[in-house]
């Protein structure tokens, strides 16, 4: 399905567009973060922390490390400021970079099981479909940043991963 070069071409993608959208988020107040704009988490910050808690707990599952506080209900309000949210962004882009880095073909097969707060009961999924989720959950709510972002007036940069620079 997916291979260890997928993961870290994908983990390159996120370190880089979380740098685009913590720039553009950069030229705004703490209100203006927190301000609720219609989205699933409402403002922008809390769509931030909800996908920071996300690859926290995924990560946890696929490296072993440590998981975030709280459950999904908690998520919005995981940083209590941008600049918290920052620098544990930086934190967990050098972590799935360093996650994937390591990755060999053995290590996306077989089947990851884990108790879902999500789904309330244990779940069995294959490796390889949730790291691929992983990168599609980060990816669907970047989107919804970028477009509030835009709305705001910001300009958050290029999404197409055709147009990544090979430096990132």
């Amino acid at each position: 399905m997916i291979s260890p070069e997928f993961c870290r071409t994908m983990a390159r993608y996120n370190a880089w567009q979380n740098r685009q959208i913590q720039t553009a988020c950069a030229g705004m107040t703490e209100t203006e973060l927190r301000t609720d704009r219609g989205a699933f988490f409402g403002s922008i910050l809390a769509t931030l922390n909800h996908l920071l808690w996300g690859d926290m707990i995924w990560m946890s599952r696929f490296d072993g490390g440590p998981a975030p506080r709280g459950g999904i209900r908690e998520s919005p309000d995981l940083c209590p400021t941008f600049a918290v949210w920052s620098a544990d962004r930086f934190r967990m882009d050098g972590r799935i970079r360093q996650w994937a880095g390591g990755l060999h073909n053995l290590d996306l097969a077989g089947d990851l099981v884990w108790f879902s707060g999500a789904a309330g009961r244990e779940v069995s999924k294959p490796v390889a479909l949730c790291v691929t989720h992983m990168f599609n959950h980060q990816t669907h709510h970047r989107g919804q940043v970028h477009a509030m972002l835009t709305a705001a007036g910001q300009t958050p940069g290029d999404t197409d991963l055709f147009l990544m620079p090979e430096e990132v």
